[in-house]
């Protein structure tokens, strides 16, 4: 029970509850320091899409001697492409609790370790990360845009991404080892808002195991599998506007997909018996949240081109008044 005052006069108080259990199950002793542990992720979703890349990950974590260490790989590519899934699939694969530390760029090292909390009694208490937690309970450990981390962060994770297999808890004057069964992954996005990773640590997240665009079927297998009342028409609108953005070499993923679809069935859901068609409602979805660059993939990825510099030097004459796909340009 926490009693709030100010001075001699009562204000209010919170009962403090444990509802996943007692608090001996979810805390473990380290060299004498009680550390509480963080909660696994409760549930971890099927892989649909290339099981390719989802043997790459297992091989990574694979050990093939008792002399043998796993590998802790970077998976990289566009934002909501499925980088997190796959490993959360991986771990389901392999039967073990998954934690996911989420990086950002104000991450300390102490956050990823172990943090002091001010405890009930007045004492402090030394509650451990989902990546310390997953080190002490043999689980696998997603580090999650690990690329918007800065370098003193990264400088504490360096033992524990090679032979080492330990950090040291400055915060807790402890050392803490990782159990023989402790995998982890991190992934990156490939965007403009990320810290450049150090090389020394870079060094120790091999491989790189790159992920692309998922294909029609398995992008359309995706949408049904997290929206299976979605109508059909709606899926593949959804799907052929994702499939040509992905030609066009234009960032929207499945995530983007998902939200469209949402937005374009709740629409309709509000009022069945609006006059407008669906495939108005779907533009209307992807305009609310995609904007309206999204409605004309073709200019879009036009003027990105234009603006990475991508478009190559006019050749001719022509190249200076038409585009080069234009059926008008005199030398199509």
């Amino acid at each position: 029970m926490l009693r709030f005052t100010h001075g001699d006069r009562f204000i209010f108080s919170i009962r403090m509850t444990n509802p996943s259990g007692s608090t001996a199950a979810r805390s473990q002793v380290v060299d004498g320091v009680t550390l509480r542990l963080a909660p696994a992720l409760a549930s971890t979703p099927e892989w649909i899409g290339e099981k390719e890349i989802l043997k790459q990950l297992l091989a990574c974590w694979l050990t093939v001697d008792a002399k043998d260490l796993p590998l802790s790989p970077r998976v990289t590519g566009h934002p909501g492409i499925g980088k997190t899934t796959l490993a959360m699939a991986a771990a389901r694969e392999r039967k073990q609790a998954l934690y996911i530390f989420q990086c950002t760029a104000d991450t300390r090292p102490e956050d990823l370790l172990v943090t002091p909390v001010l405890a009930e009694s007045g004492t402090i208490a030394y509650h451990a990360s989902p990546l310390v937690t997953a080190m002490l309970r043999g689980g696998v450990c997603v580090l999650d845009e690990g690329n918007r981390m800065n370098e003193k962060s990264w400088a504490s994770l360096a033992p524990l991404l090679d032979h080492r297999r330990c950090v040291e808890s400055i915060v807790a004057g402890i050392q803490i080892y990782a159990h023989d069964a402790f995998r982890c992954c991190v992934t990156m996005n490939e965007d403009a808002s990320t810290y450049e990773v150090p090389d020394y640590i870079l060094s120790r997240l091999q491989p790189t195991l790159q992920m692309g665009f998922p294909r029609k079927e398995d992008e359309l297998a995706i949408l049904r599998y997290h929206l299976p009342f979605a109508p059909d028409d709606l899926l593949v609108l959804t799907v052929q506007f994702l499939q040509e953005a992905h030609r066009l070499n234009l960032e929207f993923s499945v995530r983007d997909g998902l939200h469209v679809l949402q937005y374009a069935i709740k629409r309709l859901a509000l009022d069945p018996a609006h006059p407008l068609a669906k495939d108005q409602i779907w533009r209307e979805a992807v305009l609310k949240v995609l904007g309206e660059e999204a409605l004309d993939l073709q200019s879009l990825s036009r003027r990105r081109a234009r603006a990475l510099g991508d478009q190559p030097l006019p050749q001719g004459l022509g190249d200076f008044f038409f585009e080069s796909d234009d059926p008008l340009h005199p030398d199509k």
